[in-house]
């Protein structure tokens, strides 16, 4: 799934970074940049786009000004060098905050943020198994088979009924194959299916032998997930 983005920020460094970050993420798709919220605005009136890369000081029309005066539907990420706008950029619900400069680790657990929000709007729950690069070759792995998968330096492990997989398959690329109503994200070294939780208690799942942490990141999304299934 791509999530359609757009940035604005009047420095031209600044902005030359965020595309080149953007470039590194595959499932980002960049349809335009601007240099002023004005035209910026007049853009997100005419087209559809999930994420705003917004800056803040951006002359006539601020940022936080854009924020206040136009109803927007998408995903918002402030960037900016001065801390002091953290606050009231959380009084508008913005999805996270990025103080200039910021690396490019930083930039993506921004964007991870935003992601269970998209995931969640299409869900295919008939698929029923993807194929997982294992060394030289794809190898079938069902879905129903699988318990968790575990982040491991560069790798991910797959954890299922009878076997673990390595992959060197990003977590992103893993989202972007498996339905997050079957086996969702809770963490940034953790995927969970969902039907094979055995309990949750203090913001850690059990599964099987396993405790598996929930974080801050994907906690509201994750229970928003399961919430439906309690009631």
């Amino acid at each position: 799934m791509k999530i359609t983005c757009i940035i604005v920020e009047d420095e031209p460094l600044a902005a030359e970074r965020a595309k080149d970050y953007i470039r590194k993420l595959p499932f980002l798709d960049l349809l335009a940049d601007f240099d002023n919220a004005t035209d910026a605005l007049v853009f997100l009136k005419m087209n559809k786009v999930d994420l705003l890369f917004l800056d803040i000081h951006l002359g006539a029309l601020s940022g936080i000004q854009l924020l206040e005066t136009a109803s927007l539907t998408c995903q918002v990420i402030l960037t900016t060098a001065y801390h002091e706008y953290a606050l009231k950029g959380f009084d508008l619900k913005v999805a996270d905050y990025l103080l200039k400069p910021y690396t490019f680790e930083r930039f993506v657990q921004a964007v991870e943020r935003v992601q269970p929000h998209f995931a969640k709007t299409e869900p295919n729950p008939e698929k029923r198994f993807i194929f997982v690069k294992i060394e030289y070759r794809l190898e079938k792995v069902f879905l129903d088979d699988i318990l968790y998968i575990e982040g491991m330096g560069n790798y991910r492990r797959i954890h299922t009924r009878d076997k673990r997989l390595m992959t060197l398959q990003t977590f992103s690329e893993l989202e972007q194959e498996i339905p997050p109503t079957m086996i969702c994200r809770v963490h940034k070294s953790f995927m969970v299916a969902v039907d094979k939780i055995d309990s949750i208690e203090k913001e850690r799942i059990h599964i099987g032998d396993a405790y598996i942490p929930i974080s801050d990141t994907y906690k509201q999304a994750f229970f928003e997930l399961i919430q439906p299934l309690n009631k």
